[in-house]
């Protein structure tokens, strides 16, 4: 069971592309790591906005399911955008 978030990743922030290595998603890592470095860090800026609900769509798409009340995963699925 992983834990999943939507809204601002205030982890992605401060450890930037350390979270997706941690993940386990080295590729992803390196590539954000490449791209901070080339944008001087404002990429960490944006991308802290983006990133949980980019990491929980992947989640989604490769077949992984929300597990909480049906209530909860309706308000995350809006906020997603994921049906």
């Amino acid at each position: 069971m992983k834990s999943g978030f939507y809204g601002f990743s205030w982890t992605f922030l401060f450890f930037g592309w350390f979270v997706h290595v941690f993940r386990g998603v080295l590729l992803v890592g390196h590539l954000h790591l490449a791209i901070t470095v080339v944008t001087f860090g404002i990429w960490q800026f944006i991308i802290a906005f983006l990133d949980n609900k980019l990491y929980m769509t992947r989640m989604l798409e490769k077949a992984d399911v929300l597990n909480e009340t049906e209530a909860v995963n309706e308000i995350a699925r809006q906020k997603l955008g994921f049906q």
